[in-house]
C-alpha cells in the first residue's frame, strides 16, 4: 500500500512470520560470510601495518639527501630526499572554460541542483510475528558534485534529475620538475593546497551561449541559472582553484632524471611528497602517523563488520521469539549483546595472531608477558583468599 504526499511516498509492507524466519535463516549465511570476512581483514591490516611500518623504519634509515638541481647517476635506484622549487614545461589548462595558470593542478569544481531520496522507516512487530514496515520516501532538493540517478527513486515522476553537462575534474600542467628533476603525475595529484580562483565575466558569457542559460560570476562562481538566491533543478556552480607553483619535497627512487617508488624488502614501497621544504626525517613521521591512522580505520571497520555478522547469525532466535513481540524484543536485546560479547572477544585475538603470524617474536614476547601477569595475579588473589580464611577465628 502507497500513500503520497507532497515531495513524499508512503510504503506501508507486511511480511509473515514465516517469511522473516525464512529471511533470517537464510541472513545467517550472510552472517557468517560477513564474520569470515572481518577476520580476514583484521589478520590482513596487522600484516599490511607491520610492512608498512617496517618499510617506512627501512627508508628512514637509508635514505639521503641530494641537491636538486644536479642528477648524480650513481644514485640511481637509491631512495633520495630532494627539496626545491617546483617548475612546468607550460601551463595547466582547462579547455572547456579557456583558463590556464602558471601553477602544477588546476581544479574544477561542478554541482548541480539535483532531487536527493531520503528514507526513513519503521517496523513495528505485531501479535504473531508478522511484522508492518512503514516507508517514507522523502525528496528534497540539494546541490551535488556527483550525478543522482533518479531513475531508481521510487517515486520519479516530478523528481527527474538532469544529465550533468560538466562534471568535476583536475588538470596537471605538463613536464613538472622539481629541480633537475621530472616528477611522475601520481605523484602529483593530490599535493599541496588549492587556492581558489576567481571566476571572470568573460568565462560567464561564453559559457551562456554554450548552455544557452542565464549565466553569471556570483562571489567568484560561475552560476549557471536565473537566480543564486533561489535555485532551481538544473543549476550548476562551477568554481575554479589552482596549486600554484611552490617548494616541494619528495622522499622516492631516483629513476634515471626522475623519480619512482622505492621498493622494500618488505614489500612495500616509499614515495612521499609534501609542499614546503621538509626534512626527510619529518616526512617519514608523517607517513607513520598516518599508517597508524589507517591501521585504526581498518580495524574499526573489521570490527563492525563481525558485530553485523553476528547479529546476523543470531538474528533466527529473536525472530522466533517474535511471535509474542515483547518476548522477541527482549530476546532480541540478549542477542545484541551476545553478538557484542563474542566481536570484543574474538576481535582481539584475531588481531593478536596477526601479530603473533607477521612479528613472532613481539607476538610471543606479549603473549608470555600476558600470561605471567594472568599467573601473577591469580596467585596474588589466591593468597589473598587464603590469608583471610587463615586469619578468621576458629568457631
Amino acid at each position: 500500500m502507497e500513500e503520497r504526499g507532497i515531495d513524499q511516498v508512503t510504503e506501508v509492507t507486511n511480511t509473515s512470520w514465516f517469511a522473516r524466519l525464512g529471511q533470517a535463516i537464510v541472513g545467517v549465511l550472510i552472517g557468517v560470510i560477513f564474520v569470515v570476512v572481518s577476520i580476514g581483514v583484521l589478520f590482513w591490516n596487522e600484516g599490511r601495518a607491520i610492512r608498512t611500518a617496517q618499510g617506512l623504519a627501512e627508508g628512514a634509515g637509508i635514505v639521503r639527501s641530494v641537491p636538486a638541481d644536479r642528477v648524480d647517476p650513481a644514485n640511481d635506484g637509491r631512495l633520495v630526499h630532494v627539496s626545491g622549487m617546483l617548475s612546468t614545461a607550460g601551463p595547466a589548462s582547462d579547455a572547456d572554460f579557456a583558463l590556464q595558470v602558471n601553477g602544477v593542478r588546476l581544479v574544477r569544481h561542478v554541482e548541480v541542483y539535483q532531487w536527493k531520496e531520503e528514507t526513513h522507516s519503521e517496523t513495528r512487530t505485531r501479535f504473531g510475528g508478522g511484522e508492518e514496515r512503514t516507508t517514507t520516501y522523502k525528496y528534497v532538493r540539494t546541490w551535488s558534485d556527483k550525478p543522482i540517478d533518479s531513475d531508481r527513486f521510487k517515486e520519479p515522476r516530478g523528481h527527474t534529475n538532469p544529465v550533468m553537462t560538466y562534471q568535476s575534474r583536475e588538470s596537471l600542467a605538463p613536464g613538472t620538475r622539481l629541480g633537475a628533476f621530472a616528477v611522475p603525475e601520481p605523484l602529483l595529484r593530490g599535493f599541496g593546497e588549492p587556492r581558489r580562483l576567481a571566476a571572470t565575466d568573460v568565462q560567464a558569457d561564453a559559457l551562456q551561449i554554450r548552455v544557452n542559460k542565464p549565466v553569471a560570476v556570483n562571489d567568484g562562481v560561475l552560476y549557471v541559472g536565473r537566480d543564486p538566491s533561489q535555485p532551481a533543478i538544473g543549476d550548476m556552480r562551477i568554481s575554479f582553484s589552482e596549486v600554484p607553483l611552490e617548494t616541494a619535497s619528495v622522499v622516492a627512487a631516483q629513476a634515471g632524471s626522475g623519480f619512482a617508488p622505492f621498493p622494500t624488502h618488505t614489500g612495500t614501497t616509499v614515495e612521499l611528497i609534501a609542499a614546503g621544504a621538509v626534512p626527510a626525517k619529518v616526512m617519514f613521521q608523517h607517513a607513520e602517523e598516518e599508517n597508524v591512522t589507517m591501521t585504526w580505520i581498518l580495524r574499526l571497520i573489521g570490527v563492525i563488520f563481525m558485530l553485523i555478522g553476528f547479529n546476523f547469525v543470531l538474528r533466527p532466535l529473536a525472530v522466533a521469539g517474535s511471535v509474542i513481540p515483547l518476548l522477541g524484543d527482549v530476546i532480541g536485546a540478549g542477542t545484541f549483546l551476545v553478538a557484542l560479547v563474542c566481536t570484543v572477544a574474538i576481535a582481539p585475538i584475531v588481531i593478536a595472531f596477526g601479530w603473533l603470524w607477521h612479528r613472532p617474536l613481539i607476538g610471543i614476547g606479549v603473549l608470555a608477558v600476558g600470561a605471567a601477569a594472568t599467573w601473577s595475579l591469580t596467585r596474588l588473589l589466591r593468597t589473598r583468599a587464603e590469608a583471610k580464611k587463615a586469619a578468621r577465628p576458629a568457631t
